[in-house]
């Protein structure tokens, strides 16, 4: 059994695949769990919330594993409006949080990371990675 903020070591190899194509993306220790960032901002943090203390994640596993990540606010609604594995994290405008696990398509993962990052780097970097595309 894992504490509250690990992250299982094969989700987190995952995510670490998809931010190596983008453009200066460091991985860094967040207050729970792993953040990726571009220069000072978030494009995903990972962790297992605590249930016992924020019980909003009890509806989805006894222990789930979480990505937040930034999504424009055009395309929020659409996202999380189907549920699980999707939903919209209770700050920010434009923030969602998805479930990772088994049922998981890892490729629509590299798109959505890839659009948050788009979201928070600054416009020439972003520009790289829609004119060459990810490289997963």
């Amino acid at each position: 059994m894992s504490g509250p903020g690990d992250v299982p070591p094969e989700i987190l190899e995952r995510l670490q695949r998809i931010f190596q194509n983008l453009p200066e993306t460091y991985e860094e220790p967040a207050w729970i769990g792993v953040r990726w960032r571009i220069r000072a901002r978030t494009v995903a943090h990972v962790y297992m919330p605590d249930v016992e203390r924020f019980p909003v994640y009890a509806q989805f596993r006894d222990e789930p594993t979480v990505m937040t990540f930034r999504v424009p606010v055009e395309d929020l609604l659409g996202l999380t409006a189907g549920g699980f594995p999707y939903f919209r994290a209770p700050w920010g405008t434009n923030v969602a949080g998805v479930v990772l696990g088994e049922h998981t398509d890892w490729a629509e993962i590299a798109e959505l990371v890839t659009d948050s990052y788009c979201e928070m780097a600054p416009k020439f970097l972003a520009a790289r990675v829609t004119s060459a595309g990810p490289n997963d």
